[in-house]
């Protein structure tokens, strides 16, 4: 039988309470079409530490826990190529925020990897049951430390406070040195990430332009659209149900019955292809380039390398996490934009455009919200762990 580390006097919390509270709030961590498609294992049979200790060249001793990181295809999108990369960027930005919520309760990574087969099914360290939709993605070994390097509650205010915010935003410019945080906040693993920030009205101008000639994809091409249209929750039924995707008052704000009723017969797949042959695709695309061009300020985040890996993937992932916990303690929301990212033809144009090299990963609205936004749902897995 493995040991498993107890609680220590003077040191706090045992580890699984530790991890119980850090997945507690990695579960509110930002994700693609609120898919939360990660799921984490805690290796604690002996062939399951055995092989992690082998991996990660460490011992394999009592005061040493190894957890292990992966996507979970039944959760994932998979309607486009980019969603992969996709995917690996909202389990990255899980790990983050689970990383900084272990270390805040003084457990401190010693030696992590990255498993670059991330995306195969059979990218499985030895010691399952593994279950059979996990690829993974990423191991790691932990030890206490005792030293809290943040605070938890502070943390913990932050992930709560975090959320996609898609109503309107105060035009006043914000603080360039707020910005100039904001751009600088970089987690170790060097330079992979490179963070801009689009303040001038030209410069808004040429993203909002672009967004309103070809923001429409995404509602024209039919599989990605049927995908996305699948995580819409047209009631909140719908949303205790799946505690994922967008719920319709989020998108749409409130609705009588009547408009609740015309919006889902509009956006359902085969009447959406109708509608587009009449441009309704370019209407949409119009409403939110109009929004860009009122909102303060628009983030990109790009890869210097033009063909990310899974450790690039979790670099931008832990990035986007920071970012946005410390946009939501500073007051700010955050609106992605990720339609023109998600095609390669699309992605490279703007990258032109804009004067971009390497992979542009993230994009999104950033300002101060005229309204409040509830909280994406999150499904009773959430936070949940395996043991293996």
């Amino acid at each position: 039988m493995t040991p498993t580390p107890s609680r220590t006097p003077g040191l706090g919390e045992s580890f699984p309470e530790a991890l119980r509270r850090a997945t507690g709030i990695a579960a509110l961590s930002p994700s693609s079409h609120n898919c939360q498609p990660w799921a984490l294992a805690r290796l604690e049979s002996r062939p399951a530490r055995r092989a992690a200790a082998d991996l990660l060249g460490c011992p394999d001793d009592d005061a040493t826990v190894y957890l292990a990181l992966a996507a979970d295809r039944r959760r994932s999108l998979t309607a486009l190529p980019a969603h992969t990369l996709e995917m690996r960027l909202s389990c990255a930005a899980y790990w983050r925020m689970l990383c900084r919520a272990l270390a805040a309760q003084g457990w401190t990574l010693v030696r992590e990897r990255a498993h670059e087969a991330g995306g195969a099914a059979d990218a499985r360290l030895p010691g399952g049951p593994w279950p059979r939709d996990w690829s993974l993605l990423w191991t790691a070994a932990l030890r206490r430390t005792g030293e809290p390097a943040e605070s938890l509650p502070a943390l913990d205010a932050a992930a709560r406070a975090r959320r996609t915010n898609r109503g309107p935003y105060d035009d006043e410019p914000l603080a360039p040195g707020l910005l100039g945080d904001l751009a600088r906040r970089t987690p170790a693993g060097g330079p992979a990430v490179l963070v801009h920030h689009l303040t001038e009205t030209h410069e808004r101008g040429i993203f909002a332009e672009f967004l309103a000639h070809h923001g429409g994809i995404d509602f024209s091409h039919p599989a990605a659209w049927r995908e996305t249209h699948s995580y819409i929750r047209w009631s909140p039924a719908a949303v205790r149900a799946h505690g994922d995707g967008f719920p319709a008052t989020q998108l749409f704000g409130p609705m009588s019955a009547r408009q609740r009723i015309a919006k889902r017969i509009a956006l359902a797949p085969p009447v959406m292809k109708f509608l587009c042959r009449f441009g309704y695709d370019r209407s949409l695309a119009g409403g939110l380039a109009a929004e860009v061009r009122r909102t303060p300020a628009v983030v990109l985040m790009h890869f210097a390398d033009e063909s990310p890996g899974v450790a690039d993937a979790f670099r931008g992932g832990a990035r986007i996490a920071d970012y946005w916990l410390h946009a939501a303690s500073a007051g700010l929301a955050l609106h992605p934009l990720s339609v023109v990212l998600q095609h390669d033809s699309l992605r490279t144009m703007l990258q032109d455009q804009l004067g971009l090299s390497g992979r542009l990963f993230f994009a999104s609205r950033v300002g101060r919200p005229r309204t409040a936004f509830p909280p994406a749902p999150r499904s009773h897995g959430a936070a949940d762990h395996r043991t293996v």
